[in-house]
């Protein structure tokens, strides 16, 4: 059965390790006939939350950016990838921005399915789990969240440093059997 699935890259340099392992898991879940749509945050017009609390009476945020369009594909998503470059041991502004905007309709992102991709310079996947607990954080206000995969993009601190990692080919056996 094919699946809508939703690839949100949060990578700030085009050709980002994050974004390449993106690509990686957008190629395989085409090659097993899904839907697929990337979103490169970089690339869209998403403000900061000013805490205002309109969202709570209104279900609408009252900025008016790129952020309305990302949530409705969220929810309309039956599987949703969210990747990130590791700054100092968390997510990257991009991403947690978009997560902060989630607010006026974080309840309708319900039973979907998540894949995490984090990418880093350091050799070590267990220095990365303090991002993967941003990403579970936000997963704990959700509906019927099923984590389902990571991909730990090590080592990579210039672009281009993941081609030809393992973590290439597990992303794309990731995207490839949903």
């Amino acid at each position: 059965m094919s699946k809508r699935i939703l690839i949100l890259s949060s990578s700030p340099r085009r050709g980002g390790n994050s974004e390449l392992l993106c690509d990686e898991f957008n190629r395989g879940a085409l090659e097993a006939g899904h839907q697929t749509e990337k979103i490169s945050l970089k690339e869209k017009n998403i403000n900061y939350c000013t805490g205002c609390s309109t969202c709570f009476k209104t279900k609408k945020c009252s900025q008016n950016d790129d952020m309305a369009e990302i949530l409705e594909k969220m929810i309309a998503a039956d599987v949703i990838v969210m990747a990130t470059p590791v700054y100092f041991y968390t997510m990257c502004r991009q991403m947690k921005t978009m997560i902060d905007r989630c607010c006026p309709r974080y309840t309708e992102i319900k039973n979907k399915d998540f894949y995490f991709i984090v990418t880093a310079a350091v050799n070590n996947e267990p220095a990365m789990e303090r991002t993967l607990h941003g990403f579970r954080g936000f997963l704990s206000c959700l509906i019927g969240p099923k984590e389902k995969g990571t991909i730990y993009g090590i080592g990579a601190w210039n672009v281009g440093d993941v081609k030809g990692s393992d973590a290439m080919k597990q992303t794309f056996e990731m995207g490839n059997n949903l």
